[in-house]
C-alpha cells in the first residue's frame, strides 16, 4: 500500500512540476513575443519617420537637379514599397531598398555645389542622419530581443509548447549596405563633398 501511495505521490509531483513548467514557459514565451512586437514597433516608427523626410529632401534636390528624373522615380518607388509593406520581412527588404535609393539621391549632390550650401537641404540631412542613428539603435535592440525569442522557441522542450502556441521565429533586421558597420555620416569638405551613408551592424 505504501508503495502504491509512493508511486501516486511521485506521479502527482511530476504532474505538478510539468504543470508549473508549462505555465512558466508559456508566460515567458508570451512575454518574449510581446517584447519582439514592441521592439519592432519602435523600429517601424523610425522607418516611417525616415520615409516622411524623403519627399521634402527630394523636392529640395529637384530645385537644383530637375533632370535627375530616374533617381527621383527610384526613390519614390522605394518609399512606396516601404509604406505598403505588410510584414516585418517585407518592411526590412523595403527599408534596405530605400537606403540604397537615398544613397543614390544624395550622391548627386556632388555635382551641385549650390545645393550643398542650401540651408534647408543641410537641415534635412541633419534630420536624416539623426533618424538613421535612431534606426540603428532600434534595430540593434530588436535583433537582441529576436535572438532571445528565437532561441527560446527552438529550445527543447519549450519548442513543443511554442508549436502549440503557433509561435514562429521572428526575422532578424539585417542590412545589405556594404558600409553597414559605420553610422551614417555626411561630410562636406571645402572644395569637394564626400557622402558616406552606412548603418550600424545588427
Amino acid at each position: 500500500m505504501k508503495a502504491v501511495l509512493g508511486v501516486i505521490a511521485f506521479i502527482l509531483l511530476l504532474a505538478i512540476a510539468a504543470g508549473m513548467y508549462y505555465y512558466t514557459t508559456y508566460n515567458r514565451l508570451i512575454r518574449l513575443h510581446e517584447e519582439v512586437q514592441k521592439a519592432w514597433s519602435d523600429v517601424d516608427v523610425q522607418l516611417k519617420r525616415r520615409a516622411d523626410l524623403i519627399p521634402n529632401l527630394v523636392n529640395t534636390v529637384k530645385g537644383y537637379a530637375q533632370h535627375e528624373k530616374d533617381i527621383f522615380e527610384y526613390v519614390a518607388n522605394a518609399r512606396a514599397h516601404l509604406l505598403n509593406a505588410k510584414t516585418p520581412q517585407d518592411e526590412i527588404k523595403a527599408s534596405n531598398e530605400l537606403e540604397g535609393a537615398i544613397g543614390r539621391l544624395l550622391m548627386i549632390v556632388e555635382r551641385y555645389p549650390e545645393l550643398k550650401a542650401n540651408e534647408e537641404f543641410t537641415r534635412l540631412l541633419d534630420n536624416l542622419e539623426g533618424t538613421e542613428n535612431r534606426i540603428a539603435v532600434a534595430r540593434q535592440r530588436y535583433n537582441e530581443i529576436v535572438a532571445q525569442y528565437n532561441a527560446a522557441i527552438k529550445s527543447v522542450p519549450a519548442n513543443i509548447i511554442a508549436n502549440k502556441m503557433g509561435l514562429k521565429p521572428a526575422p532578424y533586421f539585417t542590412v545589405t549596405n556594404k558600409q553597414e558597420k559605420q553610422p551614417p555620416k555626411v561630410n562636406f569638405g571645402n572644395s569637394t563633398s564626400q557622402l558616406v551613408i552606412g548603418l550600424c551592424a545588427a
